[in-house]
């Protein structure tokens, strides 16, 4: 006996022809899992098209993706889902004319039903049904989120030893520069006093960046204990509304439903804090300026926290997202890389604390940015039984 279905519901004596056979039953063998069940637990968009494009089937994660049900996306074709002139329907005629899976990376299928969506896409033949194709969609690349975290971290520890060296070999001439004008200012004619006090305050900025980047080679353990998300982003909210942001909306779209993150709030609270500030100065001036700050419980990649031999799964998501003009080109590559700044009197330090601080809570920061949208997306591990062992094992004695 033969088990099929399709993306409609409909008993198997009434399928229509052409669908697609995904699995056999033998008679007397065990009971064989339904076609259905095994790809609804896939956890990429899995969809299926015939040679008009008409989709036949739509597992459950390509019907969140989609944000359609299966019964809906039954009736639809691929370019009632797709943007129009998508790279998809290309990869599609591919696959028909040479029978051979093709894949292509970052390809954006963004609509004004599904907002912005940016995934790869792997296209493949059905030998047993050769007028069928299908698709799978894996939506945020796994190796790219885990190349740019390895190369943040990298960044990260360069900075670390920079640090230890600049504190040492500059702070220390600073203090002797600044004092010998001091005592300079004391007999020194009013003419003269307006350089001795620049000379201070040259050296007084000097002295806060070197501080600034001091911050990179604290190794000390991080106090993680649980900590409510939301709890940290309205701190964050308060003293934006309160200062940097009193003249800009931000907008909240949180899920209640997320469990404690394993953190230390005060360093979580520089994240975010620094993250909101620069998406209120990109967007300085601008008519229609918004900040969105979201959650989310998506699943995600598995990383080792530093200084323990456990991986922790990262599903907590937070996204900070501005309309504004968006990052150039020509460093979106080095962003978090120490001293790359767009900023007329930026450091470029600010973005690299920010990476060196989520890679020592074990988490990932990405950034997708082109004009009017710019999301900083962080993925953070949960509390868990795991992760609070882990919290055990890094509190010092």
């Amino acid at each position: 006996m033969e088990t099929i279905f399709s993306g409609g519901e409909k008993p198997e004596n009434e399928q229509k022809p052409g669908r697609l056979r995904l699995l056999k039953r033998r008679q007397g063998s065990r009971s064989t899992p339904k076609a259905s069940w095994v790809l609804d637990a896939i956890p990429d968009p899995v969809i299926v098209v015939d040679e008009n494009d008409q989709i036949c089937y739509a597992n459950a994660q390509a019907q969140q993706f989609f944000q359609s049900s299966a019964a809906h996306l039954g009736v639809q074709s691929l370019t009632d889902i797709l943007p129009f002139g998508s790279p998809v329907f290309g990869l599609v005629g591919q696959v028909r004319t040479a029978g051979a899976s093709v894949k292509e990376y970052s390809v954006d299928l963004s609509t004004p039903h599904i907002g912005r969506r940016v995934a790869d896409v792997h296209v493949s033949a059905i030998a047993e049904q050769p007028d069928l194709v299908l698709i799978v969609l894996k939506e945020g690349s796994i190796a790219r989120q885990m190349d740019q975290q390895l190369t943040h971290r990298s960044a990260a520890r360069s900075v670390t030893g920079m640090a230890c060296m600049l504190a040492h070999e500059i702070k220390n001439p600073l203090s002797g520069i600044r004092g010998a004008a001091q005592l300079v200012e004391q007999n020194a004619s009013e003419t003269d006093k307006v350089l001795t006090q620049l000379i201070c305050a040259e050296a007084d900025r000097i002295c806060k960046l070197v501080d600034r980047v001091e911050a990179f080679s604290d190794q000390r353990p991080l106090k993680r204990k649980p900590l409510n998300i939301h709890q940290v982003l309205e701190h964050v909210r308060r003293v934006a509304d309160a200062g940097f942001a009193r003249n800009l909306r931000i907008t909240e779209a949180y899920d209640p439903s997320l469990p404690d993150v394993m953190g230390d709030r005060d360093q979580l609270i520089q994240v975010f804090l620094n993250l909101v500030k620069n998406a209120a100065e990109a967007l300085d001036g601008m008519n229609g300026a918004e900040i969105t700050i979201s959650t989310a419980y998506r699943h995600g990649v598995r990383l080792a926290v530093p200084g323990g031999r456990d991986r922790l799964s990262l599903p907590l998501e937070v996204c900070i997202k501005d309309n504004g003009p968006g990052i150039p080109e020509d460093i979106k590559a080095h962003m978090f890389d120490p001293f790359v700044s767009t900023k007329p009197n930026g450091t470029g330090l600010g973005l690299s604390l920010v990476a060196k601080i989520i890679g020592d809570h074990g988490g990932v920061i990405t950034c997708e940015s082109e004009p009017r949208h710019t999301v900083f997306r962080i993925l953070l591990p949960i509390r868990t039984k795991t992760s609070a062992r882990l919290q055990e094992d890094h509190v010092p004695n």
